[in-house]
């Protein structure tokens, strides 16, 4: 339930992203890095959707027993572009993001646009991020003066303007539901596998389905589309 104030904002910011995207897409795209947060659990369960069956119209349908989200789990910041995973890291347990921590992560971010994104070297890199205190924090905001990168503004309660949100962790959280693990290991190892047996494709796709989501907010005036919306 937005505001009329929070749905301004979102046209504005939507037109704002838009019009600059449209001057040089191919350049916008290229610079353009997303990040965000999410639990990885040891498991999670599958969905109501995904443990639907067919059954006769006298059939009763089988009981399903319902199983809960493991409490053992570990936290995600992944950053991402149209061409893949550019870093990940997992917070140890007990820890807490905060600026100095975040900062850290920019750091690493830095080095990883070096080493697998080089072109990018001379280029002003666009980090697409929420406004979590963390990262708008001034020490956050020093280091991404320090290493040159812009920040692309993305608003709170807007999940359907967000990749990883709509597009990543969906697709994650699809393909960990139902599987097991013993460790946190386990499962961070089966999270690189799932992001390394993805082609380009499937991280551009992600990132460019943002201009249609832009465009959709502009039509109806900053409101949430349900079908934008992905649970994860």
């Amino acid at each position: 339930m937005l505001k009329p104030d929070q749905k301004q904002n979102r046209v504005s910011l939507s037109k704002r992203h838009l019009s600059r995207m449209t001057q040089d897409p191919t350049d916008f795209w290229r610079r353009f890095v997303t990040v965000d947060e999410t639990w990885i659990h040891q498991y999670t369960p599958e969905s109501r959707q995904a443990t639907r069956v067919w059954t006769a119209s006298d059939e009763r349908p089988p009981t399903l027993v319902r199983t809960a989200t493991s409490t053992k789990k570990t936290l995600a910041t992944v950053f991402w572009d149209m061409h893949g995973i550019l870093l990940i890291d997992y917070m140890p347990t007990g820890s807490t993001i905060t600026g100095e921590y975040y900062a850290r992560l920019l750091d690493q971010l830095k080095h990883a646009i070096v080493t697998k994104r080089p072109g990018l070297q001379r280029k002003k890199v666009l980090i697409h991020q929420d406004n979590a205190p963390a990262h708008t924090s001034c020490v956050a905001m020093a280091k991404v003066a320090e290493w040159g990168f812009e920040i692309v503004e993305h608003l709170a309660y807007s999940a359907d303007l967000a990749p990883s949100d709509y597009f990543l962790f969906k697709n994650l959280k699809s393909y960990l539901s139902g599987k097991r693990y013993a460790t946190n290991e386990e499962v961070i190892s089966a999270v690189h596998a799932y992001f390394e047996s993805q082609d380009s494709t499937f991280y551009s796709n992600g990132i460019h389905a943002l201009r249609d989501r832009w465009t959709r907010a502009l039509s109806i005036r900053g409101k949430i589309f349900p079908k934008m919306l992905s649970s994860y």
